[in-house]
């Protein structure tokens, strides 16, 4: 796990723990005797510290967090690197993330590769940098850059401006050389180390930890942001040594919250997600460069870009010249905001623009290597690209459709190769959202399968493998959640009441803040949902089509659930929407009553719970935390509270089923029976995660 080699006078230790050279105890314990054997070879002057394989270091081996600590610990390591009595150098390339960028910053000097990025993504698992980053990082980058790095997150490039001063050179080509000739120079021209823990702070700015105090306490259900400001605040009037003491300990007890086991479970499940099923992994994906997007609405604009990113060649397809047009012009826009903001760099924009070709005829599928169909939501125009796409595409071209919630399997039987045909149900905005839902069918070939999640992967999204149809598993489970907050409406809340319950709960919009987001007609055009409100169980619950037919679509007609300001997309509550409940009511001979905010909650969540584990129940998905993933990176669940299974399990299943009981005895069985899944888990003590 770790090598150390001489070159002449200089030490190169070299951590080679495949596949992302993660600190795990034998790795840190390998590091001390290399280091200790360096350091008491009277032939070294100088040690290089460097990374095998395709990155420096990614940080602490995360698997042991639910362990109890084992030395040595990363924080003795670091300050041992600290201590050593030669010039010890760390050589960067690829990334050094959390405790690797720690264990950098720890060394008395950095020379990385060109292109290398650093961070310390703690905060997404809950926790601070614990190792001493929230007291050596500000001494080599300022206080304001070490904050930001520590409550975003997100991995910086050593080029950056932001974060000058982290590493002392940065070099074209042939790290490993520059690194030792780095090293031997340093050997001879300074006297003694320099020591990071040694450096003078920057002037502490108040307003800079106010700004950081007032957006950590934004982040609602998260200790770890307050927490590391707090950390870094210490550096001000508190002992090196003794700060970085209590970095630990707040490390240690942020560890063990609930918050940070859930962003754990979280981290996991996503990796899980992206592994193949048994019966797939031998088979080898096909070569993608050429795709056809068929539609160019906003869900295949948003497709089409995502393609670009990805380095393919696109054509656009829609039928109709003047809405073609508009798309190629919302993608050139689309392509020069990005690049003022510094997404894209501006001299790759024609290069990437020049990959997109605009057809209206669905003969420029011929070509294609993967073909996407985004067309309307209607079986019977599916039915006809379809059948188009057969007649034109080329053999073993994988052939896509983007449904939310039809059948890919009668889709598929409208060509002959089936196949060849699978879902690719993308969330919209389709280049921003992560989450890309991969369906397969019972006749869905091996290769067709490894080839879409292989593109999943190539943009950088997360995918999930499942079966089925009626939404397959974020949309089922949300059309549960979308009847109960319309029940409530009839019962007796508000729209915002119900958004307010679910925001305080961690999500980010509330759902009927979403609904108007996306337009009351999108969701209104669902048979199953028109089934759970209106015939499931006798309630004609009809809210939806009386906002379509008042023509309150949402924000783009100025009003929905909320009402609208010119050019002002807050929600602001309506009058005319009480009146209307009030009214709705009335005629049904419903008296409505105060619904508190847990029960809200509860409904909502418990109704997800329920039709989540009839999903698992029926294999749609292969595990437990593929349904969490879905709702994480597609559906805005906090994920502080790890997704609605592992919410489950936090609840208890026998308590799941108990208060599901509670409100079949309220509102009758068929809405409200639970899962025979439920039952046998909480029956036997158990939990989807937890024996």
């Amino acid at each position: 796990m770790v090598t150390l080699a001489r070159d002449g006078a200089i030490a190169v230790i070299t951590i080679d723990h495949p596949p992302v050279n993660a600190l795990s105890r034998d790795v840190r314990a390998a590091l001390v005797a290399a280091l200790d054997e360096a350091a008491g070879d009277d032939a070294i002057r100088a040690i290089v510290l460097a990374g095998a394989g395709p990155l420096f270091c990614a940080g602490a081996d995360i698997r042991e967090f639910d362990l109890a600590p084992q030395p040595p610990h990363l924080t003795d390591v670091i300050q041992r690197f600290g201590d050593a009595p030669k010039p010890v150098i760390a050589a960067l390339h690829g990334s050094a993330l959390g405790g690797g960028c720690e264990l950098a910053a720890g060394c008395h000097y950095r020379i990385a590769a060109s292109g290398t990025r650093i961070g310390v993504p703690e905060v997404n698992l809950g926790l601070l940098p614990g190792a001493g980053g929230t007291q050596l990082l500000p001494r080599l980058v300022g206080f304001d850059a070490a904050l930001a790095m520590m409550l975003d997150g997100k991995p910086r490039a050593v080029e950056s401006a932001e974060v000058k001063g982290f590493v002392d050179e940065v070099v074209a080509d042939d790290l490993g050389a520059a690194a030792v000739a780095y090293a031997r120079r340093i050997a001879s021209a300074e006297p003694a180390p320099r020591r990071s823990s040694n450096r003078p702070l920057p002037d502490a700015v108040p307003e800079i930890f106010e700004r950081y105090e007032e957006a950590a306490r934004k982040r609602r259900g998260e200790p770890a942001p307050e927490k590391i400001v707090a950390a870094v605040r210490r550096a001000i009037d508190m002992p090196f040594a003794d700060a970085v003491a209590r970095a630990r300990a707040d490390f240690l007890a942020l560890r063990d919250t609930p918050e940070a086991k859930a962003l754990r479970h979280a981290f996991f499940a996503e990796r899980e997600a992206a592994k193949l099923p048994p019966d797939v992994r031998a088979a080898t994906p096909r070569a993608l460069q050429r795709a056809a997007v068929i539609g160019a609405g906003t869900m295949g604009q948003g497709i089409a870009i995502a393609l670009l990113d990805a380095g393919m060649e696109v054509t656009l397809i829609e039928a109709a010249e003047p809405a073609l047009a508009r798309a190629e012009q919302r993608l050139a826009t689309h392509y020069k905001e990005a690049a003022a903001k510094g997404r894209v760099a501006a001299a790759n924009v024609p290069s990437i623009l020049s990959r997109l070709r605009a057809a209206t005829g669905i003969e420029a599928i011929a070509e294609a290597d993967v073909v996407i169909e985004a067309v309307f939501e209607d079986l019977g125009v599916k039915r006809e690209v379809f059948a188009r796409i057969d007649a034109l595409a080329k053999p073993g071209a994988l052939l896509a459709t983007n449904t939310s919630y039809l059948d890919v399997a009668e889709i598929a039987a409208f060509t002959s190769r089936p196949q060849e045909v699978i879902g690719l149900h993308f969330f919209s905005p389709a280049h921003v959202m992560r989450l890309v839902e991969i369906v397969r069918t019972d006749v869905s070939s091996d290769a067709a399968l490894a080839t879409g999640v292989a593109l999943v992967k190539r943009l950088k999204k997360v995918g999930v493998l499942c079966h089925g149809k009626d939404g397959f598993v974020g949309n089922r489970m949300l059309l549960i959640r979308t009847r109960e907050c319309l029940f409530m409406l009839e019962e007796g809340a508000l729209p915002q009441q119900v958004d307010a319950a679910l925001v305080d709960f961690g999500f980010a919009m509330g759902p009927f803040a979403v609904s108007d987001l996306a337009g009351l007609d999108i969701g209104a055009r669902n048979a199953n949902l028109r089934h759970q409100l209106r015939e499931l169980g006798g309630r004609d619950c009809d809210l939806l089509e009386q906002l379509i037919a008042d023509n309150r679509l949402g924000q783009k007609t100025g009003s929905g659930w909320y009402r609208y300001a010119e050019g002002d997309r807050r929600p602001q509550s309506d009058a005319v929407i009480e009146s209307m409940l009030i009214e709705h009511a009335r005629a049904r001979g419903i008296v409505r009553r105060a619904i508190a905010p847990a029960e809200i909650v509860e409904r909502c969540l418990l109704g997800m719970i329920n039709e989540a584990a009839k999903i698992l129940d029926e294999g749609v998905v292969a595990r437990a935390s593929d349904i969490d993933v879905v709702w994480l990176t597609g559906y805005g669940f906090p994920r502080v509270r790890g997704g609605p299974l592992f919410y489950a399990d936090r609840l208890g299943l026998a308590r799941v089923v108990e208060r599901i009981e509670a409100l079949q005895t309220r509102f009758g069985a068929a809405y409200w029976t639970p899962s025979q899944a439920l039952v046998r888990l909480a029956a036997a003590g158990r939990g989807f995660f937890e024996n």
